[in-house]
């Protein structure tokens, strides 16, 4: 077929599919919602496309001039990128996520979060009765200076009335928990690589850590301070720890134990999983940096309504993670 046949033939075709390009490709949303459009149905778009990218194929074989074959180049491109570019972001499922699908994820490793609790909690709680027993335990886990920078922390003479820390605005703590709290989080969760035994450990020196340190300010005098700051905002914090490290057990154990799986395979599915554990773990912790800069610091609340509002917390914790998503179908 010479080229002025075959320009005749197909250029209305072409015309078509560059108008619906030009009217409808970029804007998809609002092509949508256009009931009066009348040119090339969107169903037929996919057909139109590839009989673009035939008659680009035939033109370049038979040798058109460069004028046809830059322009069905073009329109080759044009209808790729409509027809291949990623969807947008569905943002409706950042809230069913965080919402429904999380707290799912979490149950259905129940096994590995149970175990992650008994190797955070339980250091945790011997740790505390025995430096309650045995003060001069604690001097074995922190040195004298970081004891004192502690107490210092929770003293009643605290300039401006904040708990928890010596100086800074609520802002730039609030930006300092954050790094400090998802690292703690993160770093929980990737130990795991070795066989799990890196996220054991990790629980495992936080509960020391946390226990020596409650322990002490409590034999020292400092317990109210010390539950009138942590009390609001443990209830995630301390739950995303949890969360993250059973995400790590399952990440090294399931490496170690893949079962009829390939390694490689057990691996990949379970740091799958796993970074969408820890995608719901940092928005726990998100909220845990938000709670402990601008509510937990201030000193001049009350005890009562501080631990009203953290049973509050910890209450809403429980019940999201136990009930979050039960009877929703799945989201694909």
């Amino acid at each position: 077929m010479r080229q002025e046949q075959f320009v005749a033939k197909h250029a209305p075709s072409w015309i078509a599919f560059e108008a619906w390009l030009d009217a409808r490709a970029d804007r998809p949303r609002q092509a949508r919602a256009d009931r009066d459009w009348r040119g090339l149905p969107d169903e037929e778009m996919p057909h139109a496309y590839r009989r673009v990218c035939q008659q680009l194929g035939l033109a370049r074989r038979r040798g058109y001039s460069p004028a046809v074959v830059d322009r069905l180049q073009q329109l080759m491109q044009r209808g790729h990128n409509a027809l291949y570019r990623p969807p947008p972001p569905r943002w409706s499922r950042i809230p069913r996520f965080f919402l429904a699908e999380f707290p799912r994820r979490v149950r259905a490793e129940a096994g590995y979060m149970w175990l992650a609790f008994v190797c955070f909690v339980l250091p945790l709680v011997a740790t505390f009765a025995l430096v309650r027993l045995m003060p001069e335990y604690a001097a074995t886990i922190f040195s004298q200076q970081q004891l004192s920078e502690f107490e210092s922390m929770y003293s009643s003479d605290v300039a401006g009335g904040k708990l928890g820390r010596d100086s800074g605005t609520d802002v730039a703590m609030f930006g300092m928990y954050i790094l400090n709290n998802i690292g703690i989080g993160l770093r929980t969760f990737a130990s795991g690589l070795v066989g799990g035994v890196g996220s054991a450990f990790v629980l495992v020196y936080n509960g020391v850590f946390f226990g020596t340190f409650a322990a002490h300010l409590s034999n020292v005098g400092l317990s109210d301070p010390l539950w009138r700051f942590v009390c609001g905002h443990a209830a995630f914090e301390l739950t995303a720890i949890v969360i993250a490290g059973g995400a790590g057990l399952r990440l090294g154990l399931g490496f170690l134990m893949p079962g009829q799986r390939r390694r490689v395979d057990a691996l990949v599915e379970g740091g799958r999983r796993g970074a969408l554990l820890c995608l719901g773990v940092a928005g726990m912790l998100l909220i845990a940096a938000f709670i402990e800069a601008f509510w937990s610091s201030i000193g001049a609340v009350p005890a009562s309504i501080k631990y009203s509002v953290a049973g509050v917390l910890w209450a809403l914790v429980f019940a999201w993670l136990a009930f979050g998503g039960r009877g929703l179908r799945d989201a694909d």
